[in-house]
């Protein structure tokens, strides 16, 4: 009697221990929201296809609807401790996620404004009661045709009380236009991303660094390159179900990629998990589409329906 009462608590040990190692592993994401635009006409921002009166006919009741999906990514993506967001219109719409979602008190958001020509830009909310953001900032640069300043680079220094590590927040420009003739503008910005992450790992040839975003371009792309040449790729083709991040014309490609400098793999504090990148796809983010599954989009071909986002959202664990 006494050794099944004590294999009982032995057990029950194992599975109270096994829960909290469990609990210690936390998540850090990033999703292309897809044109995250709010109701109103803003000034200065090419937001008129997303009004009540627009192409889009976008509207409250729509607006809350895609606010209830981003919560419900946010909730099957493990709640995220980090989560960066690109194709938002404003830090308000960031803040209606973080509402939404129930996180009132405990996330906080980061936001500057771009000078971007469609007025979108990057974000990041974060678990405030967990993690103190120490400082953050932005990488600015111009295209090479003379258009201006594309979108910024987000950037933040988190201390988690026993170490720091830094969060990049990326939304290359398009290739819109065509992959070759537009790639000058996304090594434009993967240069400013190359020189930010020289100056970190200079000075600390061991710091933390989670470098997300949706680059318009895929791994084997020249600036993707310029980047995992000094980080390490985290979402790779077996990262997901269908190799892949975003399907365009019934070809899935990683355009959504998570890169961590090799200092934020190993040691005390901090720690990412090896080999814990992953591009989620649950049901819900699904369609079909003239045969083939691709991502559940809020629009298509100017017709709305109610979907999620052209891409699918991508994560890590990490070991705080």
């Amino acid at each position: 009697m006494k050794s099944i009462v004590l294999t009982s608590a032995l057990l029950s040990l194992f599975i109270s221990f096994n829960g909290c190692a469990q609990k210690e592993l936390d998540h850090i994401a990033f999703y292309n929201v897809e044109n995250l635009f709010d109701t109103l006409d803003t000034p200065n921002k090419s937001d008129e296809e997303f009004l009540p009166g627009g192409k889009n006919q976008w509207n409250t009741p729509k607006y809350q609807e895609k606010l209830n999906h981003i919560s419900k990514v946010y909730e099957e993506l493990g709640k995220p401790v980090v989560m960066g967001f690109c194709e938002i219109e404003n830090r308000a719409v960031v803040e209606d996620i973080v509402h939404t979602s129930g996180l009132d008190g405990k996330y906080a958001v980061i936001h500057q404004e771009s000078l971007d020509n469609r007025g979108i830009d990057n974000a990041m909310i974060y678990d405030s009661t967990r993690l103190l953001m120490e400082k953050s900032g932005i990488l600015r640069f111009d295209m090479p045709d003379g258009s201006g300043p594309s979108r910024d680079i987000l950037w933040a220094r988190f201390n988690t009380g026993s170490s720091v590590f830094y969060v990049m927040v990326n939304h290359w420009p398009s290739r819109s236009g065509g992959q070759v003739e537009t790639e000058p503008k996304r090594m434009i910005a993967a240069q400013a991303a190359e020189k930010f992450i020289d100056s970190l790992m200079t000075a600390d040839k061991n710091t933390r660094i989670v470098f997300m975003g949706d680059l318009n371009d895929t791994p084997e792309n020249i600036a993707p390159k310029m980047i995992s040449s000094k980080l390490q790729p985290m979402i790779i083709e077996t990262s997901g179900e269908f190799h892949g991040s975003h399907n365009y014309r019934g070809e899935w490609d990683i355009l959504d990629h998570i890169m961590v400098s090799k200092g934020a793999l190993k040691g005390s504090g901090a720690k990412v998990k090896k080999k814990s990148g992953k591009i989620h796809s649950p049901q819900f983010l699904l369609t079909e589409y003239k045969g083939n599954t691709v991502p559940f989009r809020t629009y298509g071909g100017g017709q709305y329906l109610g979907g999620y986002s052209d891409h699918l959202p991508v994560s890590i664990d990490i070991k705080l």
